[in-house]
Protein backbone atom coordinates (compact mmCIF):
# COMPACT_ATOMS: atom_id res chain seq x y z
CA UNK A 1 0.00 0.00 0.00
CA UNK A 2 1.23 3.45 -0.91
CA UNK A 3 2.34 5.84 1.77
CA UNK A 4 -0.45 8.11 2.94
CA UNK A 5 -3.29 5.77 1.91
CA UNK A 6 -5.84 4.65 4.48
CA UNK A 7 -5.30 1.14 5.77
CA UNK A 8 -8.83 -0.02 4.98
CA UNK A 9 -10.79 -2.11 2.54
CA UNK A 10 -10.40 -0.28 -0.77
CA UNK A 11 -13.20 0.77 -3.16
CA UNK A 12 -11.91 -0.84 -6.36
CA UNK A 13 -15.03 -2.58 -7.81
CA UNK A 14 -17.07 -0.64 -10.39
CA UNK A 15 -20.31 -1.34 -12.30
CA UNK A 16 -18.82 -3.85 -14.77
CA UNK A 17 -16.97 -5.91 -12.19
CA UNK A 18 -19.88 -5.65 -9.75
CA UNK A 19 -22.09 -7.25 -12.41
CA UNK A 20 -19.40 -9.89 -12.97
CA UNK A 21 -19.42 -10.68 -9.23
CA UNK A 22 -23.18 -11.22 -9.38
CA UNK A 23 -22.85 -13.52 -12.40
CA UNK A 24 -20.03 -15.38 -10.68
CA UNK A 25 -21.87 -16.20 -7.46
CA UNK A 26 -25.38 -16.73 -8.85
CA UNK A 27 -24.33 -19.01 -11.71
CA UNK A 28 -22.66 -21.67 -9.60
CA UNK A 29 -23.62 -25.26 -8.93
CA UNK A 30 -27.33 -24.39 -8.73
CA UNK A 31 -28.26 -24.51 -12.41
CA UNK A 32 -26.59 -27.94 -12.68
CA UNK A 33 -28.28 -29.34 -9.53
CA UNK A 34 -31.56 -27.51 -8.92
CA UNK A 35 -33.46 -28.65 -12.08
CA UNK A 36 -33.58 -32.11 -10.55
CA UNK A 37 -34.92 -30.80 -7.23
CA UNK A 38 -37.50 -28.51 -8.88
CA UNK A 39 -38.81 -31.40 -10.98
CA UNK A 40 -38.91 -33.70 -7.96
CA UNK A 41 -41.12 -31.37 -5.91
CA UNK A 42 -43.16 -30.40 -9.01
CA UNK A 43 -44.16 -34.09 -9.34
CA UNK A 44 -42.37 -34.25 -12.73
CA UNK A 45 -44.84 -31.68 -14.12
CA UNK A 46 -42.92 -29.87 -16.88
CA UNK A 47 -45.26 -26.88 -17.00
CA UNK A 48 -45.26 -26.35 -13.24
CA UNK A 49 -41.46 -26.63 -13.09
CA UNK A 50 -40.99 -23.95 -15.78
CA UNK A 51 -43.55 -21.69 -14.07
CA UNK A 52 -41.62 -22.10 -10.80
CA UNK A 53 -38.36 -21.15 -12.54
CA UNK A 54 -39.98 -18.00 -13.95
CA UNK A 55 -41.52 -17.18 -10.55
CA UNK A 56 -38.15 -17.72 -8.85
CA UNK A 57 -36.64 -15.16 -11.24
CA UNK A 58 -39.29 -12.57 -10.34
CA UNK A 59 -39.06 -13.28 -6.60
CA UNK A 60 -35.25 -13.00 -6.72
CA UNK A 61 -35.41 -9.68 -8.56
CA UNK A 62 -37.94 -8.31 -6.06
CA UNK A 63 -35.92 -9.53 -3.06
CA UNK A 64 -32.62 -8.28 -4.48
CA UNK A 65 -33.99 -4.79 -5.12
CA UNK A 66 -35.49 -4.71 -1.60
CA UNK A 67 -32.16 -5.86 -0.23
CA UNK A 68 -30.28 -3.20 -2.22
CA UNK A 69 -31.62 -0.47 0.08
CA UNK A 70 -29.48 -1.89 2.91
CA UNK A 71 -26.25 -1.51 0.95
CA UNK A 72 -27.02 1.97 -0.38
CA UNK A 73 -28.11 3.30 3.02
CA UNK A 74 -25.08 1.77 4.79
CA UNK A 75 -22.43 1.38 2.04
CA UNK A 76 -19.94 -0.53 4.15
CA UNK A 77 -18.66 -4.09 4.12
CA UNK A 78 -20.94 -6.56 5.87
CA UNK A 79 -23.87 -4.13 5.51
CA UNK A 80 -26.49 -6.83 6.32
CA UNK A 81 -24.96 -7.51 9.71
CA UNK A 82 -24.57 -3.81 10.52
CA UNK A 83 -28.15 -3.11 9.38
CA UNK A 84 -29.63 -5.89 11.56
CA UNK A 85 -27.70 -4.69 14.59
CA UNK A 86 -28.87 -1.12 14.11
CA UNK A 87 -32.52 -1.95 13.34
CA UNK A 88 -33.34 -5.11 15.36
CA UNK A 89 -30.63 -5.15 18.00
CA UNK A 90 -27.39 -6.99 18.80
CA UNK A 91 -28.92 -10.43 19.44
CA UNK A 92 -30.59 -10.67 16.00
CA UNK A 93 -27.35 -9.50 14.40
CA UNK A 94 -25.44 -12.15 16.35
CA UNK A 95 -27.93 -14.84 15.24
CA UNK A 96 -27.28 -13.83 11.62
CA UNK A 97 -23.54 -14.01 12.30
CA UNK A 98 -23.91 -17.35 14.10
CA UNK A 99 -25.70 -18.92 11.13
CA UNK A 100 -23.05 -17.68 8.69
CA UNK A 101 -20.17 -18.86 10.88
CA UNK A 102 -21.17 -22.47 10.16
CA UNK A 103 -23.59 -22.60 7.22
CA UNK A 104 -21.22 -20.84 4.80
CA UNK A 105 -18.27 -23.20 5.48
CA UNK A 106 -20.69 -26.16 5.18
CA UNK A 107 -21.86 -24.92 1.78
CA UNK A 108 -18.28 -24.24 0.71
CA UNK A 109 -17.28 -27.77 1.73
CA UNK A 110 -20.17 -29.37 -0.18
CA UNK A 111 -19.44 -27.38 -3.35
CA UNK A 112 -15.73 -28.11 -3.01
CA UNK A 113 -16.50 -31.84 -3.01
CA UNK A 114 -18.86 -31.42 -5.96
CA UNK A 115 -16.17 -29.58 -7.92
CA UNK A 116 -13.53 -32.17 -7.04
CA UNK A 117 -15.88 -34.91 -8.23
CA UNK A 118 -16.38 -33.20 -11.61
CA UNK A 119 -12.64 -32.72 -12.09
CA UNK A 120 -11.55 -36.20 -11.05
CA UNK A 121 -14.37 -38.22 -12.68
CA UNK A 122 -12.70 -38.49 -16.15
CA UNK A 123 -9.77 -40.33 -14.51
CA UNK A 124 -12.17 -43.00 -13.16
CA UNK A 125 -14.32 -43.53 -16.24
CA UNK A 126 -17.00 -46.17 -15.72
CA UNK A 127 -16.56 -46.51 -11.95
CA UNK A 128 -17.12 -44.64 -8.71
CA UNK A 129 -14.57 -42.03 -7.66
CA UNK A 130 -12.72 -43.04 -4.44
CA UNK A 131 -13.47 -40.71 -1.54
CA UNK A 132 -9.87 -40.07 -0.43
CA UNK A 133 -8.49 -38.51 -3.66
CA UNK A 134 -11.72 -36.51 -4.04
CA UNK A 135 -11.39 -35.09 -0.52
CA UNK A 136 -7.70 -34.29 -1.00
CA UNK A 137 -8.44 -32.46 -4.26
CA UNK A 138 -11.31 -30.55 -2.59
CA UNK A 139 -8.96 -29.43 0.19
CA UNK A 140 -6.35 -28.31 -2.36
CA UNK A 141 -8.99 -26.30 -4.26
CA UNK A 142 -10.24 -24.56 -1.11
CA UNK A 143 -6.80 -23.53 0.06
CA UNK A 144 -5.82 -22.29 -3.42
CA UNK A 145 -8.91 -20.08 -3.31
CA UNK A 146 -7.84 -18.92 0.15
CA UNK A 147 -4.44 -17.86 -1.19
CA UNK A 148 -6.13 -16.01 -4.07
CA UNK A 149 -8.40 -14.13 -1.64
CA UNK A 150 -5.49 -12.99 0.49
CA UNK A 151 -4.00 -11.35 -2.61
CA UNK A 152 -6.67 -8.64 -2.48
CA UNK A 153 -9.83 -7.51 -4.26
CA UNK A 154 -8.19 -6.62 -7.61
CA UNK A 155 -6.78 -10.12 -8.18
CA UNK A 156 -10.09 -11.72 -7.16
CA UNK A 157 -11.96 -9.43 -9.57
CA UNK A 158 -9.87 -10.39 -12.60
CA UNK A 159 -10.15 -14.09 -11.76
CA UNK A 160 -13.95 -13.75 -11.56
CA UNK A 161 -14.05 -12.07 -14.97
CA UNK A 162 -12.20 -14.91 -16.70
CA UNK A 163 -14.20 -17.69 -15.02
CA UNK A 164 -17.50 -15.94 -15.78
CA UNK A 165 -16.68 -15.74 -19.49
CA UNK A 166 -15.99 -19.51 -19.51
CA UNK A 167 -19.24 -20.57 -17.84
CA UNK A 168 -21.40 -18.07 -19.76
CA UNK A 169 -20.02 -19.52 -23.00
CA UNK A 170 -21.03 -23.05 -21.95
CA UNK A 171 -24.52 -22.01 -20.78
CA UNK A 172 -25.14 -20.02 -23.96
CA UNK A 173 -24.13 -23.09 -25.99
CA UNK A 174 -26.63 -25.26 -24.06
CA UNK A 175 -29.36 -22.63 -24.48
CA UNK A 176 -28.89 -22.05 -28.21
CA UNK A 177 -28.56 -25.77 -28.95
CA UNK A 178 -31.79 -26.43 -27.05
CA UNK A 179 -33.67 -23.79 -29.06
CA UNK A 180 -32.42 -25.26 -32.36
CA UNK A 181 -33.35 -28.82 -31.30
CA UNK A 182 -36.79 -27.67 -30.15
CA UNK A 183 -37.53 -25.86 -33.42
CA UNK A 184 -36.25 -28.73 -35.55
CA UNK A 185 -37.04 -31.49 -33.05
CA UNK A 186 -39.16 -34.60 -33.14
CA UNK A 187 -42.86 -34.65 -32.29
CA UNK A 188 -42.38 -36.24 -28.86
CA UNK A 189 -40.03 -33.44 -27.80
CA UNK A 190 -42.51 -30.74 -28.81
CA UNK A 191 -45.42 -32.69 -27.27
CA UNK A 192 -43.58 -32.62 -23.93
CA UNK A 193 -44.21 -28.87 -23.81
CA UNK A 194 -47.64 -28.91 -25.47
CA UNK A 195 -48.97 -31.24 -22.74
CA UNK A 196 -46.85 -29.61 -20.03
CA UNK A 197 -49.64 -29.22 -17.44
CA UNK A 198 -51.28 -32.63 -17.90
CA UNK A 199 -49.34 -34.27 -15.05
CA UNK A 200 -50.15 -34.13 -11.33
CA UNK A 201 -50.23 -30.71 -9.66
CA UNK A 202 -48.14 -30.35 -6.47
CA UNK A 203 -49.68 -29.09 -3.22
CA UNK A 204 -48.63 -25.93 -1.33
CA UNK A 205 -45.85 -27.58 0.70
CA UNK A 206 -44.36 -29.20 -2.42
CA UNK A 207 -44.50 -25.86 -4.25
CA UNK A 208 -42.62 -24.26 -1.33
CA UNK A 209 -39.96 -27.00 -1.46
CA UNK A 210 -39.67 -26.58 -5.25
CA UNK A 211 -39.26 -22.82 -4.75
CA UNK A 212 -36.41 -23.42 -2.31
CA UNK A 213 -34.69 -25.59 -4.92
CA UNK A 214 -35.14 -23.01 -7.69
CA UNK A 215 -34.20 -20.05 -5.52
CA UNK A 216 -30.98 -21.84 -4.56
CA UNK A 217 -29.90 -21.45 -8.21
CA UNK A 218 -30.53 -17.69 -7.89
CA UNK A 219 -28.89 -17.37 -4.48
CA UNK A 220 -25.98 -15.02 -3.99
CA UNK A 221 -27.58 -11.76 -5.20
CA UNK A 222 -26.85 -10.25 -1.79
CA UNK A 223 -23.09 -10.27 -2.42
CA UNK A 224 -22.93 -6.60 -3.47
CA UNK A 225 -24.46 -5.55 -0.15
CA UNK A 226 -21.89 -7.69 1.67
CA UNK A 227 -19.01 -6.00 -0.17
CA UNK A 228 -20.56 -2.51 -0.37
CA UNK A 229 -17.45 -1.08 1.33
CA UNK A 230 -15.38 -2.07 -1.72
CA UNK A 231 -17.77 -0.79 -4.41
CA UNK A 232 -17.31 2.47 -6.24
CA UNK A 233 -20.41 4.68 -6.06
CA UNK A 234 -22.52 1.98 -4.32
CA UNK A 235 -25.72 4.06 -4.25
CA UNK A 236 -25.95 3.83 -8.05
CA UNK A 237 -24.02 0.68 -8.86
CA UNK A 238 -25.83 -1.76 -6.52
CA UNK A 239 -29.33 -1.33 -8.08
CA UNK A 240 -27.92 -1.14 -11.63
CA UNK A 241 -25.82 -4.29 -11.22
CA UNK A 242 -28.76 -6.19 -9.67
CA UNK A 243 -31.14 -5.34 -12.53
CA UNK A 244 -28.57 -6.11 -15.25
CA UNK A 245 -27.31 -9.39 -13.82
CA UNK A 246 -30.61 -10.91 -12.67
CA UNK A 247 -32.37 -10.09 -15.94
CA UNK A 248 -29.70 -11.90 -17.97
CA UNK A 249 -29.42 -14.80 -15.51
CA UNK A 250 -33.21 -15.32 -15.51
CA UNK A 251 -33.31 -15.51 -19.30
CA UNK A 252 -30.38 -17.95 -19.44
CA UNK A 253 -31.85 -20.19 -16.71
CA UNK A 254 -35.21 -20.50 -18.49
CA UNK A 255 -33.52 -21.32 -21.80
CA UNK A 256 -31.20 -23.87 -20.17
CA UNK A 257 -34.13 -25.64 -18.48
CA UNK A 258 -36.06 -25.71 -21.75
CA UNK A 259 -32.95 -27.16 -23.42
CA UNK A 260 -32.67 -29.88 -20.76
CA UNK A 261 -36.34 -30.82 -21.18
CA UNK A 262 -36.06 -30.79 -24.97
CA UNK A 263 -33.41 -33.50 -24.93
CA UNK A 264 -34.21 -35.43 -21.72
CA UNK A 265 -37.45 -36.64 -20.20
CA UNK A 266 -38.28 -35.61 -16.60
CA UNK A 267 -37.53 -39.18 -15.45
CA UNK A 268 -34.12 -39.10 -17.15
CA UNK A 269 -33.33 -35.80 -15.42
CA UNK A 270 -34.36 -37.30 -12.07
CA UNK A 271 -32.10 -40.33 -12.57
CA UNK A 272 -29.08 -38.19 -13.51
CA UNK A 273 -26.50 -37.02 -10.98
CA UNK A 274 -25.16 -34.44 -13.46
CA UNK A 275 -27.94 -33.15 -15.73
CA UNK A 276 -25.65 -31.08 -17.96
CA UNK A 277 -23.29 -34.02 -18.56
CA UNK A 278 -26.20 -36.35 -19.38
CA UNK A 279 -27.56 -33.69 -21.76
CA UNK A 280 -24.21 -33.40 -23.56
CA UNK A 281 -23.83 -37.19 -23.80
CA UNK A 282 -27.15 -37.25 -25.63
CA UNK A 283 -26.39 -34.30 -27.95
CA UNK A 284 -22.61 -34.30 -28.67
CA UNK A 285 -20.85 -37.04 -26.67
CA UNK A 286 -17.39 -35.96 -27.83
CA UNK A 287 -17.91 -32.50 -26.23
CA UNK A 288 -18.44 -33.77 -22.68
CA UNK A 289 -15.18 -32.12 -21.63
CA UNK A 290 -16.68 -28.69 -22.41
CA UNK A 291 -19.47 -29.25 -19.88
CA UNK A 292 -16.95 -30.37 -17.27
CA UNK A 293 -14.96 -27.16 -17.81
CA UNK A 294 -18.12 -25.04 -17.60
CA UNK A 295 -19.36 -26.72 -14.44
CA UNK A 296 -15.91 -26.51 -12.85
CA UNK A 297 -15.57 -22.80 -13.69
CA UNK A 298 -19.06 -22.12 -12.31
CA UNK A 299 -18.49 -23.84 -8.99
CA UNK A 300 -14.93 -22.51 -8.67
CA UNK A 301 -15.89 -18.85 -9.14
CA UNK A 302 -18.99 -19.22 -6.95
CA UNK A 303 -16.86 -20.70 -4.18
CA UNK A 304 -14.43 -17.83 -4.49
CA UNK A 305 -17.23 -15.27 -4.21
CA UNK A 306 -18.64 -16.97 -1.11
CA UNK A 307 -15.28 -16.87 0.67
CA UNK A 308 -14.63 -13.28 -0.43
CA UNK A 309 -18.01 -11.86 0.65
CA UNK A 310 -18.53 -13.82 3.88
CA UNK A 311 -15.12 -12.82 5.21
CA UNK A 312 -16.39 -9.20 5.12
CA UNK A 313 -19.27 -10.09 7.45
CA UNK A 314 -16.83 -11.51 10.01
CA UNK A 315 -14.64 -8.43 9.52
CA UNK A 316 -17.40 -5.95 10.43
CA UNK A 317 -18.77 -8.19 13.22
CA UNK A 318 -15.35 -8.04 14.83
CA UNK A 319 -15.32 -4.25 14.52
CA UNK A 320 -18.71 -4.18 16.25
CA UNK A 321 -17.41 -6.30 19.15
CA UNK A 322 -19.21 -9.61 18.43
CA UNK A 323 -16.14 -11.55 17.25
CA UNK A 324 -12.54 -11.52 18.50
CA UNK A 325 -10.64 -8.44 17.37
CA UNK A 326 -8.22 -10.51 15.30
CA UNK A 327 -11.00 -10.93 12.68
CA UNK A 328 -10.97 -7.18 11.95
CA UNK A 329 -7.27 -7.08 11.05
CA UNK A 330 -6.05 -6.70 7.47
CA UNK A 331 -2.93 -7.89 5.68
CA UNK A 332 -0.81 -5.68 3.42
CA UNK A 333 -3.23 -6.34 0.51
CA UNK A 334 -6.21 -4.95 2.50
CA UNK A 335 -7.72 -8.42 2.95
CA UNK A 336 -9.25 -9.71 6.24
CA UNK A 337 -6.97 -12.73 6.10
CA UNK A 338 -7.99 -14.18 9.48
CA UNK A 339 -11.67 -14.26 8.45
CA UNK A 340 -10.71 -16.07 5.22
CA UNK A 341 -8.63 -18.61 7.16
CA UNK A 342 -11.54 -19.26 9.55
CA UNK A 343 -13.85 -20.14 6.64
CA UNK A 344 -11.24 -22.46 5.12
CA UNK A 345 -10.50 -24.28 8.38
CA UNK A 346 -14.19 -24.92 9.10
CA UNK A 347 -14.85 -25.97 5.49
CA UNK A 348 -11.87 -28.36 5.59
CA UNK A 349 -13.28 -30.01 8.73
CA UNK A 350 -16.73 -30.30 7.15
CA UNK A 351 -15.60 -31.96 3.92
CA UNK A 352 -17.80 -35.03 4.25
CA UNK A 353 -20.32 -36.52 1.80
CA UNK A 354 -23.66 -34.65 1.89
CA UNK A 355 -27.16 -35.00 0.49
CA UNK A 356 -27.13 -32.03 -1.88
CA UNK A 357 -30.92 -31.64 -2.06
CA UNK A 358 -31.16 -31.66 1.76
CA UNK A 359 -28.29 -29.16 1.97
CA UNK A 360 -30.06 -26.88 -0.54
CA UNK A 361 -33.21 -26.96 1.61
CA UNK A 362 -31.22 -26.16 4.77
CA UNK A 363 -29.30 -23.27 3.21
CA UNK A 364 -32.43 -21.91 1.52
CA UNK A 365 -34.48 -22.21 4.69
CA UNK A 366 -32.00 -20.21 6.80
CA UNK A 367 -31.46 -17.66 4.00
CA UNK A 368 -35.17 -16.83 3.84
CA UNK A 369 -35.38 -16.55 7.64
CA UNK A 370 -32.56 -13.99 7.43
CA UNK A 371 -34.19 -12.12 4.55
CA UNK A 372 -37.51 -11.95 6.42
CA UNK A 373 -35.73 -10.41 9.41
CA UNK A 374 -34.06 -7.85 7.14
CA UNK A 375 -37.40 -6.78 5.67
CA UNK A 376 -38.81 -6.37 9.20
CA UNK A 377 -35.73 -4.28 10.06
CA UNK A 378 -36.25 -2.21 6.91
CA UNK A 379 -39.85 -1.35 7.91
CA UNK A 380 -38.79 -0.59 11.47
CA UNK A 381 -35.96 1.73 10.38
CA UNK A 382 -38.24 3.48 7.86
CA UNK A 383 -40.60 4.24 10.79
CA UNK A 384 -37.98 5.08 13.45
CA UNK A 385 -35.56 7.06 11.25
CA UNK A 386 -37.58 8.50 8.35
CA UNK A 387 -34.96 11.19 7.70
CA UNK A 388 -32.05 8.75 7.38
CA UNK A 389 -30.31 9.44 4.02
CA UNK A 390 -31.40 6.71 1.58
CA UNK A 391 -29.88 7.20 -1.90
CA UNK A 392 -32.06 4.30 -3.14
CA UNK A 393 -35.48 3.55 -1.63
CA UNK A 394 -37.24 0.37 -2.68
CA UNK A 395 -40.98 0.62 -3.27
CA UNK A 396 -42.85 -0.71 -0.25
CA UNK A 397 -44.93 -3.26 -2.26
CA UNK A 398 -41.63 -4.94 -3.23
CA UNK A 399 -40.53 -5.09 0.41
CA UNK A 400 -43.94 -6.39 1.55
CA UNK A 401 -43.89 -8.97 -1.25
CA UNK A 402 -40.43 -10.13 -0.21
CA UNK A 403 -41.54 -10.46 3.42
CA UNK A 404 -44.67 -12.39 2.38
CA UNK A 405 -42.59 -14.75 0.23
CA UNK A 406 -40.17 -15.26 3.09
CA UNK A 407 -43.01 -16.18 5.46
CA UNK A 408 -44.50 -18.53 2.85
CA UNK A 409 -41.23 -20.37 2.23
CA UNK A 410 -40.42 -20.66 5.94
CA UNK A 411 -43.84 -21.44 7.43
CA UNK A 412 -45.53 -23.55 4.72
CA UNK A 413 -43.14 -26.55 4.92
CA UNK A 414 -43.25 -26.40 8.75
CA UNK A 415 -47.06 -26.41 8.87
CA UNK A 416 -47.80 -28.75 5.95
CA UNK A 417 -44.98 -31.29 6.20
CA UNK A 418 -42.65 -30.67 9.16
CA UNK A 419 -39.28 -32.40 8.99
CA UNK A 420 -36.51 -32.97 11.48
CA UNK A 421 -34.15 -30.51 9.78
CA UNK A 422 -36.62 -27.68 10.60
CA UNK A 423 -36.14 -28.48 14.30
CA UNK A 424 -32.38 -28.76 13.84
CA UNK A 425 -32.27 -25.29 12.24
CA UNK A 426 -34.12 -23.61 15.12
CA UNK A 427 -32.10 -25.50 17.75
CA UNK A 428 -28.91 -24.44 16.00
CA UNK A 429 -29.98 -20.77 15.97
CA UNK A 430 -30.95 -20.91 19.67
CA UNK A 431 -27.62 -22.57 20.53
CA UNK A 432 -26.00 -19.23 19.74
CA UNK A 433 -27.37 -18.00 23.09
CA UNK A 434 -24.74 -20.14 24.83
CA UNK A 435 -22.05 -17.91 23.30
CA UNK A 436 -23.91 -14.61 23.00
CA UNK A 437 -24.62 -13.96 26.68
CA UNK A 438 -21.20 -14.75 28.22
CA UNK A 439 -18.91 -13.44 25.44
CA UNK A 440 -20.94 -10.61 23.86
CA UNK A 441 -23.63 -9.41 26.28
CA UNK A 442 -21.52 -9.71 29.46
CA UNK A 443 -18.21 -9.23 27.59
CA UNK A 444 -16.34 -11.97 29.46
CA UNK A 445 -12.83 -12.57 28.22
CA UNK A 446 -9.53 -13.98 29.38
CA UNK A 447 -6.07 -12.44 29.29
CA UNK A 448 -5.12 -15.46 27.17
CA UNK A 449 -7.30 -14.04 24.37
CA UNK A 450 -5.08 -10.96 24.23
CA UNK A 451 -1.93 -13.08 24.07
CA UNK A 452 -3.43 -15.20 21.28
CA UNK A 453 -4.41 -12.03 19.38
CA UNK A 454 -0.86 -10.63 19.63
CA UNK A 455 0.65 -13.97 18.56
CA UNK A 456 -1.63 -14.26 15.52
CA UNK A 457 -0.93 -10.67 14.50
CA UNK A 458 2.80 -11.40 14.40
CA UNK A 459 2.38 -14.83 12.79
CA UNK A 460 0.07 -13.66 9.99
CA UNK A 461 1.53 -10.16 9.62
CA UNK A 462 -1.84 -8.42 10.00
CA UNK A 463 -2.78 -5.10 11.59
CA UNK A 464 -5.98 -3.35 12.74
CA UNK A 465 -7.62 -1.22 10.07
CA UNK A 466 -7.52 2.57 10.43
CA UNK A 467 -10.32 3.72 12.69
CA UNK A 468 -12.41 5.49 10.05
CA UNK A 469 -15.30 3.02 9.93
CA UNK A 470 -17.31 4.98 12.45
CA UNK A 471 -18.25 6.95 9.35
CA UNK A 472 -20.36 5.41 6.62
CA UNK A 473 -19.07 6.90 3.39
CA UNK A 474 -21.75 7.57 0.78
CA UNK A 475 -22.05 9.89 -2.22
CA UNK A 476 -20.53 13.06 -0.78
CA UNK A 477 -22.08 12.54 2.67
CA UNK A 478 -20.76 11.41 6.01
CA UNK A 479 -23.11 9.64 8.37
CA UNK A 480 -21.85 8.90 11.83
CA UNK A 481 -22.50 5.64 13.59
CA UNK A 482 -24.26 5.76 16.96
CA UNK A 483 -21.82 7.35 19.49
CA UNK A 484 -21.71 4.32 21.74
CA UNK A 485 -20.56 2.09 18.87
CA UNK A 486 -17.90 4.54 17.74
CA UNK A 487 -16.58 4.90 21.30
CA UNK A 488 -16.52 1.15 21.83
CA UNK A 489 -14.59 0.59 18.62
CA UNK A 490 -12.06 3.28 19.47
CA UNK A 491 -11.39 1.62 22.82
CA UNK A 492 -11.12 -1.83 21.26
CA UNK A 493 -8.64 -0.77 18.60
CA UNK A 494 -6.55 1.21 21.05
CA UNK A 495 -6.40 -1.81 23.32
CA UNK A 496 -5.40 -4.10 20.46
CA UNK A 497 -2.70 -1.68 19.35
CA UNK A 498 -1.31 -1.56 22.87
CA UNK A 499 -0.76 -5.33 22.80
Amino acid sequence: MKKGECFQLQRVIGYFHGTIFLFSIIIGAGIFISPKGVLKYSLLNVGVSLIIWAACAMVSMMAALSHAELGTTFPRSGAQYYFLKRSLGPFIAFSYLWINLFSVPAGVAARGLLLAGYIIQPFYSGCFVPEMPKKCLALAILWCLGILNTRGAKEVTWFQTVSTIVKMTVLCFISLTGIILLVRGRKENVARFENALDADIPDASQVAEAFLQGLYAFSGWEILVRIAGELKNPSENIPKCVITALTLVSLIYLLVNISYLTVLTPKEIMSSDAVAVTWMNRVIPSMQWAISIGVSASIFSSLNCSIFSTSRIFYVASQEGQLPLIFSTLNSRSCPAVAVIHILIFASILIVPSDLILLINYVGFTAWIELGLMMIGLFKLRFQEPNLPRPYKVRLPFAFGTLAMSLFLVLTPIIKSPKMYHIYVFLFILSGLLFYFPFVHFNLYSTYFNKITSFLQLLLNVSPADNIDEYILAEGTLQKSPPEIAAKKTINFAYLASD
